[in-house]
């Protein structure tokens, strides 16, 4: 899945192309991957229609 998040450690918007969904453990659906300069973990919450496709 490819996404764009912040990365906290660049301090800039990321565009991530091997994201992965996931669930929290109150349920809601989030993007995780690597940030492709860094190497951090970029997270991205996602909204219901976002999580579906």
């Amino acid at each position: 899945m490819q996404f764009e998040g912040y990365c906290v450690k660049c301090r800039t918007k990321r565009t991530v192309t091997d994201g992965t969904v996931v669930k929290t453990s109150k349920g809601r659906s989030m993007a995780k991957g690597k940030c492709p300069e860094c190497g951090t973990t970029v997270t991205r919450f996602l909204s219901a229609k976002e999580s579906e496709g």
